[in-house]
């Protein structure tokens, strides 16, 4: 079993997405799935197939959560030190063509927030900075095109 690395931010987010689902969405949908079938003929019941529909995807979704939290490594990043790019790691960089500087927090896959400068472990630019450290250049094939970055910091915060 293929283990997913994550924050505790991020696990704690996961949980809590769980828990909503169980203890909130999953009993809502039911009182409106026997409201629906109070109504009569369940053949031409959109309010019915409606209901069902929610109760599949909120299923399906309460699976795939409890795989996460089951396959969960939580990483604590206040216990990570040095100068190595590694999970959990925030990174400044420089874009070489456009002077711009930007840093990112390399998190799991769920926990990605590009707006917030998180970015997945799985991200092209996170693995292309996996393993280097400061002073380093990488190029990373982006869908505008490859982009030169110039690490100039790692932090753990």
């Amino acid at each position: 079993m293929e283990k997913i690395p994550m924050t505790a931010e991020g696990f704690a987010a996961i949980d809590a997405e769980l828990k909503k689902l169980k203890t909130v969405e999953r009993p809502n949908i039911i009182a409106a799935i026997a409201e629906a079938r109070s109504h009569g003929d369940l053949s031409e019941n959109a309010e019915y197939h409606s209901a069902k529909e929610r109760q599949s995807f909120i299923e399906g979704r309460i699976l795939e959560l409890e795989d996460k939290i089951a396959r969960g490594q939580i990483i604590d990043i206040k216990a990570l030190s040095g100068s190595t790019i590694k999970f959990g790691a925030t990174v400044k960089v420089l874009d070489e063509d456009t002077e711009e500087e930007n840093t990112y927090k390399i998190v799991g896959e769920d926990e990605a927030d590009v707006k917030l400068g998180k970015i997945s472990i799985a991200s092209p630019i996170a693995r292309a900075m996996i393993g280097k450290e400061s002073g380093d250049v990488v190029e990373v094939t982006t869908p505008s095109g490859i982009k030169s970055l110039e690490i100039l910091d790692v932090a753990w915060i």
